[in-house]
């Protein structure tokens, strides 16, 4: 009995274990999932990914002496020497930068190599953006066809109500005037189902062209499916709004490609400085003789070494002066870029935060008045068989329940897009960044 109890409770353990690691794994076609894809195939990511890479090389070019020069000449007929006869001569040179050149050269390009991934690091942000603000766009679009068909499907119920009620009217009296008032009644509800059921096609239409675009952020063919979750739901915030303006400031990568790329400027003004110095070159000359018959000298056709020194003489300074002068105004550019991005990000926030408390309260209100219009419609249905309701009523609030859904389905789309437009800003993302 003990061993059958024990049984029961591993197997019950090994199902709720299973439950647990099938709940806790993503959809293979989630959001998620299709934003890491987005990040590894987005043409523009991988170009700034690329651009940043090519940016890494650059450093050890520059922070690299210079090639040394040598230099080989033969004589085509030897010169006559007192110990002997020059056949060759061979110099070999290497110049050095005024110390601390390369290190100011390989600094800049450092930083800039920083700026350059701050841009890659925006691109797939932007990219992440664009996918989040599509799928919820497809997400309304897919809402709105169901929203649309079940109202032809209301429709089609009041038409067979209509059709009772027109059937069961008297033959005599006003017969025909109620005859014509009764297909009169058909011919209405049947243009509002053509109205709608041509909407329907104009939606389906619509759903292919943000496929096709989603797709082309994902890089793969447009025809590809995009799966949807069943209903739209409104995403959980992960930011604090009361925080969002510090943290937009701080960790904005185009705001921190800015200041890189000004810290890179500065390193250039002070390379530019250093290369207005003298360059020292040390080398070695290295004469090759052959002996002359008429000498008697000790040192007759032996080869001759010579060490070297040689210096620049930077005099001409107006170029080392222009090249400052570029570098300061330069920065100084790159200073009002700064200020000109922050208000614009300033700017933005205030929309994305307009847009994210305006989805709050027209989701509230929607869904309200959405609840209440049904209810409304569910009591005119059952009174319009016995006469008290009339058939221009139930058309008036059936299209004023359509127009609430609609407007909710939009107050949804804003409000997640609302969200995803604030982690832009901020640089956050639903997955973790590569």
């Amino acid at each position: 009995m003990k061993i059958k109890s024990y049984t029961k409770l591993m197997m019950a353990f090994i199902g709720i274990f299973s439950w647990f690691i099938a709940n806790g794994q993503k959809l293979p076609d989630s959001l998620d999932q299709y934003l890491a894809i987005a990040a590894k195939n987005n043409p523009a990511v991988l170009q700034k990914f690329y651009e940043y890479q090519a940016a890494m090389q650059k450093a050890p070019q520059v922070g690299s002496l210079p090639d040394p020069e040598l230099t080989l000449g033969v004589l085509v007929k030897p010169m006559e020497l007192v110990n002997g006869k020059q056949v060759a001569d061979i110099r070999l040179m290497q110049m050095f930068p005024w110390f601390g050149t390369l290190r100011a050269a390989k600094d800049e390009m450092s930083l800039m190599a920083n700026a350059k991934f701050e841009s890659f690091r925006d691109a797939k942000l932007q990219v992440y953006f664009d996918v989040k603000r599509n799928w919820y766009e497809l997400q309304k679009v897919k809402e709105n066809i169901q929203i649309s068909e079940r109202n032809v499907e209301i429709l089609k119920v009041i038409e067979r109500l209509t059709l009772v009620k027109f059937k069961a009217m008297p033959s005599g009296g006003n017969s025909s005037s109620s005859g014509g008032s009764g297909l009169a009644d058909l011919y209405r509800i049947q243009i509002d189902i053509g109205d709608l059921e041509n909407n329907i096609v104009l939606l389906k239409t619509q759903q292919i062209s943000i496929e096709a675009r989603f797709n082309a952020f994902l890089n793969r063919p447009s025809e590809m499916k995009v799966y949807l979750p069943e209903t739209i739901l409104a995403e959980s915030p992960d930011i604090s709004i009361t925080t969002l303006t510090d943290s937009m400031f701080m960790h904005n990568p185009m705001l921190e490609m800015l200041l890189y790329e000004q810290k890179s400027l500065e390193a250039r003004k002070k390379m530019v400085t250093l290369m207005g110095y003298p360059m020292i070159g040390l080398g070695v000359n290295y004469s090759v003789n052959s002996k002359n018959s008429m000498s008697g000298s000790p040192m007759n056709g032996k080869d001759m070494i010579m060490p070297m020194a040689t210096i620049t003489l930077p005099i001409y300074r107006g170029k080392y002066n222009a090249m400052k002068f570029e570098a300061e105004l330069l920065r100084s550019a790159s200073e009002q870029d700064y200020q000109s991005t922050s208000n614009t990000l300033n700017t933005e926030y205030y929309e994305a935060i307009q847009l994210f408390t305006d989805g709050q309260r027209r989701i509230t209100l929607y869904d309200s008045q959405s609840d209440l219009t049904k209810k409304t419609l569910d009591i005119m249905l059952k009174n319009f068989t016995t006469g008290g309701t009339s058939l221009t009523d139930i058309l008036r609030i059936r299209q004023q329940l359509l127009d609430y859904e609609f407007k909710q389905t939009e107050a949804l789309t804003d409000y997640n897009t609302a969200i995803a437009w604030l982690q832009r800003l901020i640089a956050s993302s639903s997955i973790q960044e590569k």
